[in-house]
């Protein structure tokens, strides 16, 4: 049927690939869930695409929009897997990226390792050239000696390049320069030049971020061709949209262009379901908790929005150190990230302790229940010996489960060496995992000025729904949701995306009425940028909105905070709207505001916006006639509990049930405890709440 269109989302996780198919007439959703192919993702995609082409009958041709988000460029990070890449600086300015910020995010680690940089020191080159603070040329750049570097760097046979001068943000004329000559004598190397990836102050961040979009972007633009071609095998010739760390969408150039951006893709669209589903039942201040094969993200919504941060940091040599890896300048929906998840591997480490994690499984060989030849207990393994999860019902039954290798790899691995059984050995993986999230979810709370008293969990992923009434239960949150289809919820933030990209520009300048031209200018310039990129994307110039913002802080201070700068202030010229609005803003993040201090910017910001996507969802019911059935979990301690089964389809709507159960479906489990009553609303969401 020609009249038909769909919108197809795939996400590419550690564990799981994940998709989803829309109905645009009806709202009806198809999805699907499969094991990444770690050695090459893309299988995993089309695998499941024919699937759901397949197996819904859906004429390819009418599937009209395609959003993707990968893992991708974070696993080339932690694993080193990205290309060869170059460094032109400033002459006296390459060892920036090992010098850092000549702090120590350990002080009592006196091994203290640092993340090796992604350039090695040979193939970092420097240029007798030189810009001042203000802009001015103090050293202007010699031609020649840029067309000797050329040659060096093609015997290094270099694949990837960034280029980085001081303050080019100021002014971007050499770093131009470079990239035009470098074009022109090498076109098949990748340029990331600083003014485009990164134009602001901080050389040691803005150098950073420009080699770490460089060090993926021969990786994304070769994989993104391929999957391409891929997808119009298929027949799926629509543009490809790739979700971006902030929450928007932005298309393949742009993507291929500015990697970087992409980073955290996948988490982001997490965040994003929660809002649509938080909306749902009117709650607007939520903790979204998307726990999956690989990593836990934990990401605070206040007010129906996501806190959003611009600073960002990957491949750090210790997970949990702020400071340990390398940082990138990019606009980001904030989220906590830990290594638990399913995969999550335990162990007793020399001390005679019981860790879980960070190192995963992942999808291949997989939790050892898996029966792919991975002999190491994990966090799934440890919720099949307790009962949670059906060894017979695992994907809806496509996958089945060992269970007596999870209990033998326990017990070799964990109780033999702690001197207890089996399942005091599973019972301690699941509390040592759950006190993982919420220490780190109670200290991300409380450095944001929330009160998880005040807060909803929304629990997702396919191991979400598992260990959700533990963080609940321990932060003494309003309750826990688990919503429809939770073990690949996050897809649904592809179809609540907008298509968007965020520009910015460092300004430094008080705030007064002289400098108000000056920073209508700089906004004009960034909307033609942004206007240009949505209406490549093929969205309606009609629907295009800006959104501008400013870092700003006291005159004075080292640090800044976001602040709305809304542009009708600016025209009218009303300073002293836009300085009320600084204080409320600064009252809420420190309770305090100096108004007697000059306000400086530091820099403005312009977030380009499409048309945001209204849903209506229709969830199918296919109730299962089956008996309920009932079977022994473990909550807690060694001794059972009779824990009822349903299937979430099988629930009445707004009947009040109560724990210890269990809810099943085809990509996640709920468990729900004792003194723990929950209920399924019309959207096939489960809500549970503490008696």
């Amino acid at each position: 049927m020609k009249n038909i269109s769909y919108k197809l989302g795939f996400d590419i996780g550690g564990t799981f690939t994940d998709f989803i198919l829309l109905n645009n007439k009806t709202g009806q959703i198809f999805t699907y869930k499969l094991l990444t192919t770690p050695s090459n993702p893309a299988i995993a995609v089309i695998n499941g695409i024919k699937y759901l082409l397949s197996n819904y009958d859906i004429d390819p041709e009418n599937i009209k929009h395609t959003t993707h988000a990968t893992t991708l460029i974070t696993n080339a990070f932690i694993e080193r897997k990205g290309s060869k890449t170059g460094l032109i600086c400033t002459k006296g300015f390459s060892d920036i990226i090992e010098i850092g910020k000549e702090m120590r995010y350990d002080i009592y680690d006196l091994l203290m390792k640092l993340p090796e940089p992604l350039v090695e020191r040979k193939n970092r080159n420097e240029l007798d050239e030189r810009i001042t603070a203000d802009g001015k040329i103090y050293k202007k750049i010699n031609t020649d000696d840029v067309i000797k570097l050329i040659n060096v760097i093609k015997k290094d046979n270099i694949d990837s390049l960034a280029i980085c001068f001081l303050h080019s943000y100021k002014n971007n004329k050499h770093e131009s320069i470079v990239k035009k000559l470098i074009k022109k004598h090498l076109p098949n190397i990748k340029l990331s030049v600083s003014y485009e990836v990164s134009p602001e102050i901080r050389e040691y961040e803005r150098m950073s971020t420009t080699i770490c979009n460089a060090y993926v972007q021969p990786l994304v633009s070769n994989y993104l061709d391929k999957l391409k071609t891929e997808l119009k095998r298929l027949k799926i010739t629509n543009e490809l949209f790739l979700m971006l760390s902030s929450g928007g969408l932005t298309d393949i150039k742009t993507a291929i262009e500015f990697p970087i951006n992409l980073v955290e893709s996948g988490p982001a669209a997490g965040v994003l379901a929660s809002i649509y589903y938080g909306n749902q039942i009117n709650e607007k201040n939520i903790l979204s908790f998307d726990m999956g094969g690989t990593t836990a993200k934990m990401g605070l919504i206040k007010e129906g929005k996501p806190t959003v941060a611009d600073n960002f940091e990957i491949g750090r040599v210790h997970r949990f150190k702020k400071g340990s890896g390398l940082p990138v300048k990019i606009p980001t929906i904030e989220l906590i990230e830990i290594g638990a998840g399913g995969g999550s591997i335990a162990h007793v480490d020399e001390l005679g302790l019981l860790k879980v994690g960070p190192e995963s499984a992942g999808a291949d060989p997989g939790p050892a229940c898996y029966n792919k030849g991975n002999l190491e207990p994990t966090v799934t393994d440890a919720n099949v010996v307790l009962g949670y999860i059906n060894p017979e019902n695992f994907l809806g039954g496509r996958m089945k489960l060992n269970k007596k290798l999870s209990e033998e790899v326990i017990f070799k691995k964990i109780s033999s060496k702690l001197k207890m059984n089996t399942l005091e050995g599973a019972l301690g993986i699941y509390k040592i995992v759950n006190e993982a999230m919420i220490s780190a979810t109670r200290v991300h709370i409380a450095e944001r000025g929330s009160d998880p008293r005040k807060l909803m969990l929304i629990a997702f992923g396919g191991a979400g729904p598992l260990h959700a009434h533990a963080l609940a239960s321990a932060l003494k949150m309003k309750g826990f949701i688990c919503p429809a289809r939770a073990g690949v919820a996050s897809t649904i933030g592809f179809l609540n995306a907008p298509v968007s990209y965020d520009y910015f520009s460092t300004f430094i300048s008080l705030l007064n009425l002289n400098n108000f031209s000056k920073i209508q200018k700089i906004f004009d310039i960034m909307k033609d940028k942004g206007m240009k990129t949505l209406l490549r994307s093929n969205e309606n110039k009609n629907n295009i909105k800006f959104i501008t913002q400013a870092d700003m802080r006291h005159k004075g201070q080292g640090h800044e905070i976001l602040v709305d700068l809304p542009e009708k202030y600016l025209i009218d010229k009303d300073i002293n709207k836009l300085k009320s609005i600084f204080y409320k803003n600064y009252e809420t993040v420190y309770g305090f505001s100096h108004k007697e201090l000059d306000i400086e910017i530091t820099k403005l910001r312009l977030k380009a916006v499409g048309n945001n996507p209204k849903l209506n969802l229709v969830e199918n019911e296919t109730i299962n006639k089956k008996i309920d059935i009932t079977r022994k979990i473990y909550l807690g301690s060694n001794k059972s509990v009779t824990a009822n089964i349903y299937k979430r389809n099988n629930l009445n709507i707004n009947k009040q049930y109560s724990g210890p159960a269990i809810i099943e479906e085809i990509d996640s489990t709920v468990v729900i405890p004792e003194l723990c009553s929950f209920t399924k609303d019309k959207n096939n969401n489960i809500l549970a709440k503490f008696i």
